[in-house]
This record gives structure tokens, sequence and C-alpha cells, in this order.
């Protein structure tokens, strides 16, 4: 059985965690994760205070194991991030704050509520920044990531993390989707992994089966770095770019983002009209380049039992055997 730090510090079985993805994530998506030993992980930026506090009632009726959830602080309201904190979840993640914003007073009010602070970047001295900011756990994101990425790829960003936010542990997120990407992170000097495209593409995952369809039939190749999402719905990350599936939607729109800055509302509408109908091929798809890993729609607890496994077999055969 693999056991890393994280798996002490979180109080957790697996060295896998559930990422807080805004709007890929449940609460029967996180407890299914942390029943099965690794961590969830809900998104609840997008989330009123009254939804937040009920995500985390229904993870608590789903599971006592632990889970948490992320905040991005360039979105970040006070009453909100109050709330998160007073329902005592015993992890608070962040991801994407304002260059200029000091992190301390956010990670010392969430140790204040008793929760582990987890903090991810796509920039060595971005990671330094958390952990010298009190981050009990730092996420390196690969810019194979699905969704707001930074331009590193893993391989080189994950031993440049972790020499550089030792002795605190790291953990490897983009481009990872089975148990051969969870060997190959712990082999470059990461203590887990943490995965979003994978976990969309689960039973439990809040998706239209179409847009798990689109993951299954997506090859890989067929993703992109684009500021088109954002323009489309008007909201700026600090230092991201999106990375999308390229489908009729992207290509509407690229090479033409001055016309889309024009027509913003119109096209953030069918957008939004695509996205309740189902119409994967005219709404934005925010997955990975690991897409072209998945193969099927398992239960996401039978998911992390399997990328267990499947690291097991392969670090045996590769650095025992």
């Amino acid at each position: 059985m693999i056991k890393t730090s994280i798996c002490e510090i979180l109080g957790i079985e697996h060295p896998v965690i559930l990422g807080g993805m805004g709007t890929g994530t449940s609460a029967s998506l996180v407890a299914a994760v942390s029943e099965a030993g690794g961590m969830g992980t809900l998104g609840v930026s997008n989330l009123s205070k009254e939804d937040l506090r009920k995500g985390v009632d229904d993870i608590r009726e789903r599971t006592d194991k632990p889970f948490g959830i992320n905040f991005l602080p360039f979105l970040l309201r006070e009453d909100h991030f109050a709330e998160g904190l007073a329902s005592k979840p015993p992890v608070v993640a962040f991801a994407w704050p304002p260059r200029d914003m000091d992190l301390r007073p956010l990670f010392d009010r969430a140790h204040e509520a008793g929760a582990k602070v987890m903090y991810q970047a796509g920039e060595v001295a971005d990671l330094v920044r958390g952990a010298e900011a009190g981050a009990d756990i730092l996420v390196s994101q690969g810019t194979e990531a699905g969704g707001h990425v930074g331009w590193m790829a893993s391989f080189p960003l994950i031993p440049m993390a972790a020499d550089a936010v030792a002795p605190k542990p790291l953990v490897a997120a983009g481009g990872i989707a089975d148990g051969r990407g969870l060997a190959a992170a712990l082999a470059l000097g990461a203590e887990g992994v943490l995965l979003g495209t994978r976990f969309l593409a689960t039973e439990e995952a809040p998706l239209h089966p179409n847009f798990k369809k689109a993951i299954l039939e997506s090859d890989g190749h067929d993703t992109l770095l684009t500021e088109i999402p954002d323009i489309a719905t008007a909201r700026v990350w600090p230092g991201a770019m999106a990375r999308a599936q390229r489908n009729a939607f992207i290509e509407k729109w690229a090479g033409r983002e001055w016309a889309l800055r024009q027509h913003q509302a119109a096209a953030l509408a069918d957008v939004q009209k695509a996205r309740a109908a189902g119409d994967a091929d005219n709404t934005y798809l925010l997955i990975g380049q690991d897409a072209g890993l998945i193969r099927d729609i398992p239960p996401a607890g039978e998911l992390v039992r399997r990328i267990v496994r499947e690291a097991e077999e392969v670090m045996k055969k590769r650095w025992i055997g």
C-alpha cells in the first residue's frame, strides 16, 4: 500500500486528491472520493453561502472521512469565506490569488478554524510564496491540466517545486489520469496527486452525459490554451490561460477575440443555452491533455482504488522487481 506524508497530514488512506473544480464537483463526488480513502474537495467560489453550507452538510451526511473546500482568492468575498470557515472543513484549499495579495491572513484564519491549508500554483516562485505564508501542502499544477493553468509542464515543474518547498510536501497536478501518473509523480518528488479531468468522467461528476462523452472521445491533442472562455464570461483570472477542448465554440472565436469582446453578452447567452442543453460543441469544455488517457466512466471510489492499484503494480514491476 502506498503511504506518503500527505496521508498522515490529511488523515487519508491513499495519496489521491480530487481537485476543487468550480463547476465539476458535487457533494456526491467529493464524498465518494473521500469514502474510498482519497480526499475529495468541493469547489465553492461559485456557490452562494447557502449552497456552500448545504454542500458541506451533504458531504458529511455521506461520509465521515476528511474532505476539503476550495476558494479562489481573486473572487473572495468576506461573508462567503467566513461561512466556509464556519462550516469547519478539515482542509481549506486555495488557488489563483491576485499577485499582490497577502496570503498569510487567509491561511492563518483557516488554521484558526482547525483546517489544514493546501495551496496550488503553476510557478515555483508562487509555490514558495504559499509555503512561506504557512500552507501545509503545496500543489504544483502543470500546464497539461484542464481549466485555468500556467505555462510550465509537470515533468520539470514537479521536481523543481518539490526541492523549492521542502520539507513541506508537494502534490502534483496536471496530466495525471491513472496509476502510471501517480507512480511518475512520486518518482519526481511529489507526495501524492491531484486530479481534475479524470474525475469529471465518473458516475458522480455533475456534468451532462454529453460532456462526459466528449472527454471519452478526446485524444488529448484536441485541447489548447485560450482566453476565449474568460472573454465570454467576462472574468479575468490572474495570470492564467484556460485549457479547453477545441470545438465549434472555440473555433468560431479563435483569432476573433476582438469580436467576441464586442458580442460578449450574446455569446455568453449562447454558451449558457448550449450548456443547459448538453450541447458539448457550442459551449466551452475545460479539460486537460490527459483526456486522451480516459476511456471509461467508473464510480469515483472505484477509480481511486484503481489508480492506487495500478501505481503499486508499476512500482513493483519497474522499481522493485
